[in-house]
C-alpha cells in the first residue's frame, strides 16, 4: 500500500472517487466537477489545491484533496483537508490512517501550524475514526457559506460601490 501525489492521468480516477464520496454523503446531486476542471485546477502551473492517491496492489483505492489556508493567530499556514475517501470494499485496512498520516507529514514538512477538516454530523464512522487519531471537534464554531447566485450578488455590490 502506497500513498502518492496524484498526477494528471489520475483525473478520471479522482472524479470517480468524488462521485463515490458524494453518493456516500447523500450529496451526489451537487457534483458538477468534470475531469477537465480537475485537471485544470489540481495540475495547473501554480495549483492552489492538491491530491494524494492511495494505492493497494497498484490499484487506486482512495484519495485525499487538500489545500493550504492561513491562521492569523498562529501566523502560519495550515493544511485544510477538503475530502478523504477510501473504497468501502476495503475500509478497515488502515488506508484512511495512512492517508491522514501522509497529510500530517505534508503539513509538518511545510511548517503548518495545524491541519483541519469538516465532517458531516451524522457520519459516526468518520467521527469515531477522527477521535481515534486524537482530533478535536471544534464545537464552538459554525460554518457559513456563500455560493452560486448569492456569492455573485455579494461580489456585485463591491463593483457597484466602486463605480
Amino acid at each position: 500500500m502506497i500513498i502518492r501525489d496524484a498526477i494528471p492521468a489520475d483525473s478520471p480516477t479522482i472524479l470517480q472517487f468524488i462521485h463515490a464520496l458524494a453518493e456516500y454523503e447523500k450529496l451526489a446531486h451537487e457534483v458538477v466537477a468534470t475531469e477537465e476542471q480537475l485537471h485544470a485546477t489540481l495540475f495547473a502551473d501554480h495549483p492552489k489545491s492538491f491530491c494524494m492517491i492511495a494505492e493497494d496492489g497498484g490499484k487506486p483505492v482512495g484519495f485525499a484533496v487538500y489545500f493550504y489556508n492561513y491562521s492569523t493567530f498562529l501566523g502560519r499556514h495550515g493544511l485544510y483537508v477538503e475530502d478523504v475517501f477510501v473504497d468501502p470494499a476495503i475500509r478497515g485496512k488502515g488506508i484512511g490512517q495512512k492517508l491522514f498520516s501522509a497529510l500530517a507529514q505534508r503539513a509538518v514538512e511545510r511548517d503548518c501550524g495545524r491541519m483541519e477538516w469538516w465532517v458531516l454530523d451524522w457520519n459516526e464512522p468518520a467521527i469515531e475514526f477522527y477521535r481515534r487519531m486524537n482530533a478535536q471537534a471544534m464545537s464552538e464554531w459554525t460554518v457559513y457559506r456563500l455560493s452560486g447566485k448569492d456569492l455573485a450578488a455579494l461580489a456585485a455590490t463591491n463593483t457597484k460601490e466602486a463605480a
